[in-house]
């Protein structure tokens, strides 16, 4: 990885994970765009996948006694499925493709946010199953599944509170499914991951945003954290959908 690469990787990283420990989310929408940009898009998702393990269960810790855990247990098989189904798409499709499917997910997604919050409240199981779907495939393809949680979150106006503390567990087995199931179909293939000594750089990243976030969780509000990872998420999306849309 040349050094450009890994100075952006890694400071995407730490703000992802710093808003994520703010916000409840960010890192996976923050940091797999620009991931894709320097890496390409099935092993920068990979990365994120990674980085999205080790920043959700150290957020986790901090916050398991809000979790909901029968939403968790509920919504996990239906991931799954949706997993299998974004590696597969993983392993069939070419970068450029890729690429498209990384920055488009991502935009039709906070824009699907933003007009659930003003103009519908959703309730059933059935919206439950297609957010659970739809958030394992594009954590696998994407490596970003929080705004499908954000627009399930604002249309059924669940508690932030408890919505963030939630997202962890979910994002913990969501990620750590894209990245068995990417690999056990092949999808990423040995020879093109990070060296080893990029990883230990990166989870240094993940401490240190999860350090920061924590201090800043107690002056920064939630909604403005959530603003900013917002913001950087549609310029990463933009840049990696534009870069396929080039390519193809």
């Amino acid at each position: 990885m040349e050094t450009t690469a890994l100075i952006a990787a890694c400071v995407a990283v730490v703000l992802g994970a710093g808003l994520q420990r703010v916000a409840g989310m960010g890192l996976g929408m923050v940091a797999a765009p620009v991931l894709t940009v320097f890496l390409g898009a099935s092993v920068g998702v990979l990365v994120s996948n990674v980085a999205a393990i080790v920043t959700a269960l150290l957020i986790l810790r901090a916050l398991r006694d809000r979790v909901e855990w029968r939403r968790v247990v509920t919504i996990l098989p239906l991931m799954l499925v949706g997993s299998v189904l974004g590696a597969l798409t993983v392993r069939e499709a070419d970068a450029a493709w890729l690429d498209v499917i990384v920055g488009g997910s991502v935009l039709l997604a906070l824009a699907a946010s933003a007009v659930l919050r003003r103009r519908v409240r959703i309730k059933g199981r059935s919206v439950a199953v297609a957010t659970g779907l739809a958030a394992g495939f594009m954590n696998t393809t994407s490596g970003v599944a929080a705004p499908a949680w954000t627009a399930y979150a604002l249309a059924t106006r669940w508690d932030h509170r408890s919505f963030a503390a939630t997202l962890q567990p979910l994002l913990v087995v969501m990620n750590t499914m894209s990245v068995a199931t990417k690999l056990t179909f092949g999808a990423i293939p040995a020879g093109h991951l990070p060296a080893w000594w990029v990883w230990p750089l990166l989870l240094a990243g993940v401490l240190a945003g999860v350090g920061l976030g924590a201090l800043l969780a107690r002056r920064i509000p939630t909604r403005a954290a959530s603003a900013i990872a917002l913001m950087i998420a549609v310029a990463g999306a933009v840049t990696a959908l534009a870069r396929g849309l080039l390519t193809i």
